[in-house]
């Protein structure tokens, strides 16, 4: 049990503080002095700052792929695979991120911002974890988002998909500020299955507008 208390105390001052300054800018002994453990327990548990992040990464991503397997395969199995709609597809993915969030008690948007800086920051290594890792579950949903688009180049395609990544992360990193500010501008209460609800007829009609 002590054991499990200090890896949770590490991956906790570890997720949110790669969060808030980035991968490179945060050192080891921040994160011990964060979680409140000696340099000689992170290394126990995880032997590298790599394995950390990569640690960080799974401990959301591990739960997470597998209720968004299960919402998609579920929802293929109902419509058949030539039959999907993309912006459901989408929502999907969105949903069961939110989804593994409440039920592990972690913050969605903290994860997506660390999903964010992946990409936006130099690390092979984690991108490479991922692929690894995670492929399996990612791979049949590209697919089948690709069927919809069977004239699209490759090159488009790519562009195109990363646009719709990058619309959400930045969405649901945001989602508290971007809730509070349509309360404050338009009075309006929004809940987050509206909000991807939204976001995914309109990142969905960009993926799959004419090709250029």
């Amino acid at each position: 049990m002590a054991n499990g208390n200090t890896v949770d105390k590490i991956l906790d001052a570890a997720q949110e503080l790669f969060a808030e300054r980035g991968f490179a800018e945060t050192s080891l002994r921040m994160i011990t002095s964060k979680a409140g453990v000696n340099l000689a327990a992170v290394n126990y548990h995880f032997g590298s700052k790599e394995a950390l992040i990569q640690a960080t990464f799974a401990r959301f991503l591990t739960p997470f792929s597998r209720e968004f397997k299960d919402q998609l395969n579920a929802y293929i199995q109902q419509v058949g695979e030539d039959k999907v709609d993309i912006a459901h597809m989408i929502a999907v993915l969105a949903s069961s991120a939110q989804v593994v969030a409440e039920r592990n008690d972690q913050s969605v948007a903290v994860f997506m911002r660390l999903m964010g800086l992946a990409y936006a920051q130099a690390q092979g290594h984690l991108r490479n974890y991922l692929k690894e890792h995670y492929s399996d579950v990612f791979k049949p949903f590209m697919r089948t988002m690709k069927m919809a688009c069977p004239e699209m180049t490759p090159i488009e395609w790519f562009w195109r998909i990363h646009f719709v990544l990058g619309t959400l992360a930045f969405t649901m990193s945001s989602v508290d500020s971007l809730q509070a500010m349509a309360a404050n501008d338009l009075s309006v209460d929004s809940q987050f299955k509206d909000m991807i609800s939204y976001l995914a007829k309109f990142v969905s009609a960009g993926l799959m507008a004419p090709a250029t």
